[in-house]
């Protein structure tokens, strides 16, 4: 009669064990509360430049209506190296959760072997005849294969708590990697209007030293004429070539803004020409109001920064469980047998199963220690949560109150520029006349430019200042793009 087969008891004692393992110590998370305004304090009187329909999706920078802009920005994504180590440090995270998870089966190993020993040994006959002696080797052999499980069931919820602790982190990573792609994304953005700017810039004084030259040709006709000084050609040559050299000037800046647009987009500087746009002008887009609530949706380090918090939280219960003991179950079922062709006989079956527990009973407050260092990791988790929110608060703020004192000063700035353009094309005529001297040309001419270069300047500084508030509003990301698991 063969003994009774283990497996039934066996999967007995496993379901009950599953069944104990339904709880996790340690405290359960909920997100830390943050105080938020009702409203954006600048967001008063603000109003949208050119109503539009918003920036609430993907790819933001499509608002600028800039085609060149929309295919640098798809490379940033697919090329840039730095995203491309934060892609690779975010799939090690999701790796270390399948790591966590498996801790929460059994390992089953397959092990089998074969043995053959000899032993030489020597008979003599019985008798007392002084037969003749016998002498041989005694040969034996082992064959086994058996299949074990071992399995550390989770009865206080320390690999849950892991498992939290890694889903959180990879959550954590996915909104870094979100971040850091808007970061580049909207240093992209600015680096392309600082070229075009630089390219309007080009236009400008273009179009200046074209008229200095004109001048220059007046007053040196007026000095053959004896009608001017030659103070008056050696000014009008100064300003001509100051205005030159600017133009120059703006070639190095020009190639600098490039060469970043290149390296963000993933590309050698050698690999990538802009083309200039010789009549571009600034278009200020509109950007939505949102209400101060929807900012721990909307931006991806408050995401990260949260996640974080709770992957702190998971690490509590993971230290908590080392007061419980450590329990083991584990079984066997194999076969052994001397001759292989016999070796998976039932006669030859051989089962083992058993469990073992291992209870810390002192360890000078270690754990004690471990728990409380977790507390606090917790409360500095927690605390750094709070104060990303209120950054956040403030760039939304500062970006709000940036766009609506350059929106007010515009218009300034246009008619100080059109009063300038009269002034100077008003003593440029009165100089002719010879009613003035060349002095009062010379500086009506610097302020005109200096209005230009002024106006066109603070367009792009609103366009800038929009990305900044685009980014500050997080995007088109929403909490909704973090992964589930």
């Amino acid at each position: 009669m063969y003994p009774r087969s283990p497996r039934p008891t066996l999967a007995l004692a496993l379901m009950a064990a599953s069944a104990l393992a339904a709880c996790a110590v340690g405290p359960n998370y909920r997100r830390p509360p943050v105080q938020t305004p009702p409203q954006f304090k600048e967001a008063e009187g603000w109003s949208p430049a050119q109503p539009q329909d918003g920036v609430d999706r993907g790819d933001w920078w499509s608002v600028f209506n800039d085609e060149t802009l929309n295919g640098l920005e798809q490379k940033v994504a697919v090329s840039n190296q730095t995203l491309a180590a934060d892609a690779a440090a975010y799939k090690e995270a999701r790796a270390l959760v399948a790591e966590q998870r498996a801790a929460l089966f059994p390992t089953v190993d397959l092990t089998g072997g074969a043995t053959e020993s000899g032993q030489h040994v020597t008979a003599t006959p019985g008798g007392g005849g002084g037969g003749a002696v016998k002498s041989g080797t005694v040969v034996s052999r082992n064959y086994q294969v058996a299949l074990g499980a071992t399995w550390a069931p989770d009865f206080w919820g320390r690999v849950r708590r892991e498992i939290e602790n890694a889903k959180a982190s990879a959550q954590a990573s996915a909104a870094d990697l979100a971040n850091a792609k808007l970061t580049f994304q909207s240093e992209l953005a600015a680096d392309y209007f600082q070229l075009r700017l630089d390219d309007a810039e080009e236009a400008l004084l273009k179009d200046t030293v074209a008229a200095y030259q004109k001048s220059l040709t007046i007053t040196q006709n007026k000095y053959n004429a004896g009608v001017a000084a030659k103070a008056d050609v050696l000014q009008a040559k100064t300003q001509l070539e100051t205005a030159e050299a600017s133009q120059v000037d703006l070639e190095s800046n020009r190639a600098q803004s490039e060469h970043a647009i290149a390296v963000l987009a993933g590309e050698a500087p050698a690999d990538l020409t802009i083309a200039p746009i010789a009549d571009w002008k600034p278009a200020v887009p509109s950007t939505p109001e949102l209400v101060p609530s929807q900012m721990l949706q909307r931006r991806p380090d408050v995401a990260a920064a949260e996640r974080n918090a709770q992957a702190q939280n998971a690490l509590i219960g993971v230290q908590v469980a080392g007061y419980f003991p450590d329990i083991t179950l584990n079984g066997s079922y194999g076969f052994a047998s001397s001759a292989l062709s016999a070796l998976f006989k039932t006669s030859n079956a051989a089962w083992s199963y058993g469990a073992s527990a291992t209870q810390l009973v002192f360890d000078a407050g270690a754990t004690s220690a471990k728990v409380r260092q977790a507390k606090a990791a917790y409360d500095q988790s927690v605390a750094q949560y709070r104060q990303t929110v209120l950054t956040a608060f403030q760039q939304v703020e500062d970006e709000l109150a940036a766009d609506r004192v350059l929106q007010k000063e515009e218009p300034f700035k246009r008619a100080a520029s059109s009063d300038a353009d009269q002034a100077e094309q008003i003593l440029l005529n009165e100089y002719r006349a010879g009613t003035v001297d060349y002095t009062s040309v010379v500086t009506a001419q610097a302020t005109a430019l200096s209005a230009r270069q002024t106006l066109l300047t603070l367009q792009v500084q609103r366009m800038s200042t929009q990305i900044s508030l685009i980014e500050a509003l997080g995007g088109g990301w929403t909490v909704k793009d973090l992964p589930k698991d």
